[in-house]
């Protein structure tokens, strides 16, 4: 099996895997970082979502022989000591009911915000929609984005 260079949350991780690995089973189970969650296997439910040198993808369609050097990103990356804004929003605004979609929620957020950085209530639901989240929290979650849009919270 051949050995790759991940550049993960800022370090850099030798991992020994099957070419055709997905990038999702290489953090959860070689590398500890279960905060990354399974849900479909096939990118439909989006819980999976990692930054992939910027870019939100879903880790479990990401073959770890395509990732090369570029930079990942998971949840337990977002922020160095502390909680990213979002984050932080995230608890404000009570968003978390089971918590199963958040990893995926809160990085495609902050995809959003990268992006559009005063998002409209259309381009929230048009990048939060295709993220299931099957305890409904889709308004709480507008307000969380809103609120680190404006810059607001502890």
């Amino acid at each position: 099996m051949p050995t790759y260079q991940l550049r993960v949350n800022g370090r850099t991780e030798a991992v020994t895997a099957p070419a055709d690995m997905p990038l999702l089973w290489v953090l959860r189970d070689l590398l500890g970082l279960t905060g990354t969650k399974y849900g479909c296997g096939t990118g439909q439910c989006r819980s999976c979502t990692v930054h992939l040198d910027g870019d939100p993808v879903f880790s479990c369609l990401v073959r770890v022989d395509s990732v090369g050097t570029r930079p990942v990103t998971t949840i337990e990356g977002l922020s160095d000591g502390g909680l990213h804004p979002i984050q932080r929003a995230w608890l404000e605004e009570e968003v978390v009911q089971c918590g199963y979609c958040q990893p995926g929620q809160i990085m495609t957020a902050v995809a959003l915000l990268r992006q559009h950085p005063d998002p409209s209530d259309q381009q929230i639901d048009d990048a939060m929609s295709p993220v299931l989240c099957r305890c409904g929290t889709y308004n709480r979650i507008r307000k969380a984005i809103r609120r680190t849009a404006r810059g607001e919270g502890s």
